[in-house]
């Protein structure tokens, strides 16, 4: 004891040595230029897998409910893109198999074209490896992160590899996938070979630290959003307790595959030009030439007119030689431009024929209302554009759902960060009294909203949320509402017809008993009174209702033409 402490205060005298021995800032705040050196002896080089092993909550496994519904959307949706590139309409099967507690066996199955072994181990077991992160393209994946952060908490939990078994070229391979930490590479080990007719790929992991939840955030509602955005997909669910759950497709065509497009100048920076001319610089010799062939709607004439701006960079050097202040240059110039929008065609809704088809073989809503917004741009020349639809009643009311918002992305549900989310913010500031939704939260109404992009601006690396961009949000504003109008006239017709109705066998009441006055006092036939005042109720009433139509129509289009003219201005 008294050895220890003896050693303590020996330890503790040096290090009070050591303070006081800081002189001045030549030596890096060291008399002694050895004692410098020890602060740097525990300096070192970390790989992005390393990162996400610390901080795993930047991709959305932050708690055992949240985690399990994040995994399944990681697998999911790289089945989904797989199939739609290869031409395939999807058919997806998830297994979840409880083994303990908090320990589950997933097993995603898809019939896409399966992953090439040159391919297979950087797919799975390394991260921001893939075709998605380099490509101006709509789909649903980003980053190239999601399938491999599901390899690393599988092993982080339970220490055992992920088995990927992938029918390609009419052969099935089985691997059992890792990755090496450190190095941000993945460990790659085939168990088997054989040949066979099928295509597709299964994921098979372990995951400790979860938590199965049937609740609206829960795997089995993701799914049934997922099959919601993706009518032409069929996809399975058999729950740990042996329930299976098939949502059939709708409709059986793919939608039109999204082609990539080029960069648009008003949406880089200083530094995305210079990694362009860095990329391309052995392909174009003049930077005009590389200006005009990557970027689009970049034309002969536009770069003579950025040569008239900034005078004193070189449009015909070397892109190798442009340095930070030239690149910051032309990028302002760019913005004194008039510049052609970006091509829209690259961007792929779900579609109103598609909504309609899959809210009624899910939901089967009593109404339901599809809009479409027009396509826009943000951040001066990212392309987007907002689809929005809302179903009343019906089966919406059959299953629980009240004032519910449904969130997507590219297809994708958006189940998590819900207040942080662009579309939920948005669509609280909407006043739904105007649209006869008084109690918006009570009503049997579900909003469905669906963000589409070549880049969608999320809140962080787990893709649960969408930023606040400004253009963003007003056409989400926009769409919103204009279901929302098409949604008042059908509640307010429903109203309406309901007051009418009761008025009218209020006043059908006392018909008969008012022939009979009448045909008494004047001699007629009852039969024959009766039959006309049938008439002349039916008259005022039908006349009621066709004003109180034409009187709402009226209205909604000046409503409607009051937002348009708000959204000219902006």
């Amino acid at each position: 004891m008294r050895k220890d402490l003896k050693r303590l205060d020996k330890k503790i005298r040096r290090n009070k040595s050591a303070t006081k021995n800081k002189a001045d800032n030549t030596n890096g705040g060291y008399k002694d230029g050895d004692q410098m050196v020890d602060l740097f002896k525990d300096f070192k080089e970390h790989s992005i897998a390393e990162f996400f092993k610390k901080n795993r909550q930047m991709l959305g496994f932050s708690g055992p409910a949240r985690s399990f519904t994040v995994i399944i959307h990681e697998l999911v949706t790289n089945s989904l893109d797989a199939c739609e590139e290869a031409g395939i309409l999807p058919e997806i099967e998830v297994e979840i198999t409880q083994l303990a507690e908090d320990h589950f066996k997933i097993s995603v199955k898809d019939n896409g074209p399966g992953i090439p072994e040159k391919y297979i181990g950087k797919a799975l077991g390394k991260m921001l490896a893939g075709t998605k992160f380099h490509r101006y393209i709509q789909q649903r994946g980003q980053q190239g992160i999601g399938a491999s952060g599901c390899v690393m908490l599988s092993y982080l939990t339970t220490g055992k590899n992920t088995i990927a078994i992938s029918c390609f070229d009419k052969v099935r391979k089985e691997y059992e996938i890792g990755i090496d930490l450190k190095r941000n590479e993945p460990i790659l080990r085939k168990i088997s070979e054989q040949p066979t007719e099928e295509s597709g790929l299964t994921i098979i992991s372990e995951y400790k630290e979860l938590k199965y939840e049937k609740s609206n955030k829960g795997p089995f509602e993701y799914l049934r959003r997922t099959a919601l955005a993706n009518p032409h997909a069929t996809i399975k669910l058999k729950e740990p307790d042996g329930t299976v759950s098939v949502f059939p497709r709708s409709i059986t065509v793919n939608p039109p595959r999204p082609f990539e497009i080029k960069p648009h100048p008003l949406g880089i920076s200083a530094h995305d030009l210079l990694e362009f001319c860095q990329r391309y610089a052995k392909d174009y010799r003049k930077l005009s030439s590389l200006l005009q062939e990557v970027f689009s709607r970049v034309s002969a004439n536009k770069v003579a007119e950025l040569r008239t701006i900034v005078p004193d960079v070189d449009f015909d050097k070397n892109p190798a030689l442009v340095n930070w202040e030239e690149a910051e240059k032309i990028v302002n110039a760019f913005k004194k431009v008039k510049w052609i929008a970006p091509s829209m065609d690259a961007l792929v809704p779900i579609g109103k024929e598609q909504i309609e088809a899959s809210f009624k073989n899910i939901f089967n809503p009593e109404y339901l209302v599809v809009t479409e917004r027009s396509p826009k741009v943000y951040r001066g020349g990212i392309p987007f554009m907002v689809e929005a639809a809302i179903a009343y009643g019906g089966g919406i009311a059959a299953a629980g759902k009240k004032g519910e918002i449904m969130r997507f992305a590219n297809r994708v549900p958006l189940l998590f960060d819900t207040s942080s989310c662009a579309i939920t913010e948005t669509i609280k500031t909407i006043d739904w009294n105007r649209y006869n939704l008084k109690n918006f939260e009570e009503e049997p109404i579900v909003v469905l909203v669906n963000f589409v992009s070549v880049y969608v601006p999320y809140a962080s690396t787990g893709k649960l949320a969408i930023a606040p961009e400004e253009d963003v949000m007003d056409e989400i504003k926009f769409a919103v509402m204009e279901a929302a109008r098409g949604m008042q006239r059908y509640i307010s017709g429903k109203r309406k017809t309901m007051e009418l109705a009761t008025k009218k066998r209020l006043v059908m009441r006392y018909v008969p008993q008012l022939a009979s006055d009448v045909a008494f006092l004047s001699g007629e036939k009852k039969e024959k009174i009766e039959k006309k005042l049938v008439e002349i109720i039916e008259s005022k009433y039908s006349k009621e209702v066709e004003e109180e139509e034409t009187k709402e129509e009226d209205n909604q289009n000046e409503e409607k033409e009051s937002e348009e003219e708000v959204d000219v201005n902006e």
